[in-house]
């Protein structure tokens, strides 16, 4: 019985299995083609990335230097330091800070220390202070409270001393009137030296071994705080001294001056080209002109001299002295040190060029030979940065012209051969996208900006943008930010 199932027939020995594999059909993705285009454009700009300048604007602004001007100066004078002529308790009679006559009386000196038993055996009644020496109080306070600083504590055991000296002066005014009508009753007179000043002066209770102290010995140890705490010694009344011993020290001369350390020669040059300085003394905002010098003293370090005619009493017992230079700050347009660059330019003669207007532009007429070995001329475009005045010169950019270059004036007549060259400081602007070099004139320089002149020729104005770093660009480069 035929099975009902249908076998299927095997392919004869010999002949082959004839089957084709299928192909799909290219199916385009638009996604994965905007994918692709976005790629190649993000390379393509990397590339150009790494390939061109980069660099950071700054925007021009005006504006001064913050210049530090507080100094701290050591006082010079012409000082006469008076010794004692006998041995004994001393007592003063002079105001400090006082101008005394020649002759004047000082102080005395009890030989004995007797007349200090005999002063406290009399009834001197009550002190009772004139206004005068009330208003002598409130400066020396006023004085010390504008002055004092946490930082020199030392001051207020200076004040103290002084304040006792000031107060016991006072006392011995009263007591002095007291001694004339002991002297026949007690016989104290016989043992009294009184002293008078040996010409006229300002009298001081105090020295620091600085009295013969000149502009030109002044070096940085003379204003090692330390050291001077240890040589300055106040004179106290009613203090026993040996003959020959310090007695006081006169000021002789109205004429005194300052010198503070500066902090290089070229600062010390600027403030000497000043002539005249006006200076603030901070201990109570008194200001005067001081006369300028340069010291060039024996440490290798710089120093200026300020030379004043007047307020010498009034800073007599001040060795120190923090003083602020009250200069004129100029103001302009503030740019940064890093911006600044030197660039070299071909001088021109006006009569070779054709300026058109203040644009920075201007027009040459260049001569070159053909090639069939003719002279002829050309007008060709040049970029001017600056106009000597004076020598009635043009600064054009040496990537227009050629060293041995042949200008021809406008009429052909006269020729001129490019070859002089100099140099300008200015900065690169990019107002337009590129580095295009504008001079600068500076006024005022420090250690990180400049102050340059406004609204010159060729020059800066103010909101313009100029390369922060002119290392990284140059003259006609195409900025990318």
């Amino acid at each position: 019985m035929a099975s009902g199932k249908r076998r299927k027939r095997a392919p004869a020995r010999g002949q082959q299995n004839n089957i084709k594999q299928y192909r799909k059909p290219l199916n385009l993705n638009i996604g994965m083609i905007i994918f692709g285009v976005i790629l190649v454009y993000v390379l393509i700009c990397v590339v150009i990335y790494f390939q061109t300048g980069h660099m950071v604007r700054y925007e021009v602004q005006k504006g001064s230097l913050a210049t530090n001007n507080i100094y701290r100066a050591v006082a010079i004078r012409d000082e006469k330091v008076v010794k004692t002529t006998s041995a004994g308790y001393v007592n003063y009679y002079a105001n400090e800070g006082e101008r005394v006559a020649a002759h004047d009386l000082v102080y005395i000196v009890d030989e004995t220390g007797r007349l200090s038993d005999e002063l406290e055996s009399v009834n001197l009644g009550e002190n009772v202070l004139s206004d005068k020496q009330l208003s002598e109080f409130r400066n020396e306070l006023v004085n010390f409270s504008h002055g004092f600083s946490r930082q020199d504590y030392i001051g207020v055991y200076d004040f103290k001393n002084s304040l006792a000296g000031t107060v016991q002066k006072l006392a011995n005014n009263n007591m002095l009137e007291s001694i004339d009508r002991i002297n026949s009753a007690s016989g104290v007179a016989n043992v009294i030296d009184r002293c008078y000043a040996p010409e006229t002066g300002v009298v001081s209770y105090w020295t620091d071994g600085y009295e013969t102290l000149t502009p030109a010995e002044v070096t940085e140890d003379v204003f090692d705080k330390k050291t001077y705490e240890d040589k300055k010694k106040q004179l106290l009344s009613n203090t026993l001294l040996e003959r020959e011993d310090v007695a006081y020290k006169l000021s002789t001369n109205e004429k005194w001056s300052i010198v503070i350390p500066v902090e290089n020669a070229e600062r010390g040059a600027q403030l000497e080209e000043e002539g005249y300085i006006k200076v603030r003394f901070l201990k109570n905002q008194y200001e005067s002109w001081g006369a300028t010098k340069l010291l060039n003293n024996g440490d290798g370090k710089h120093y200026l001299q300020l030379s004043f005619t007047n307020s010498m009493i009034t800073f007599v017992n001040d060795r120190f002295l923090e003083v602020e230079l009250l200069l004129d700050d100029k103001a302009g347009l503030k740019i940064p040190n890093s911006a600044i660059v030197d660039k070299e330019f071909y001088l021109i003669p006006e009569e070779f060029v054709q300026p058109e207007g203040d644009s920075g532009k201007g027009q040459v007429l260049k001569q070159y030979v053909t090639e069939n070995g003719t002279v002829s001329s050309k007008s060709y475009e040049i970029s001017i940065y600056n106009y000597d005045e004076k020598e009635q010169e043009y600064y054009v950019d040496a990537t227009f012209l050629n060293a041995a270059d042949i200008l021809l004036k406008e009429d052909g007549q006269d020729t001129f051969v490019v070859s002089k060259r100099a140099t300008l400081t200015g900065v690169y602007n990019v107002n337009n996208g590129y580095a295009d070099f504008r001079q600068i004139r500076i006024l005022s320089q420090n250690d990180e900006y400049a102050i340059v002149s406004s609204n010159t020729r060729y020059g800066l104005n103010v909101y313009d943008y100029i390369a922060l770093n002119a290392d990284s660009v140059h003259s006609d480069q195409f900025i990318n930010e």
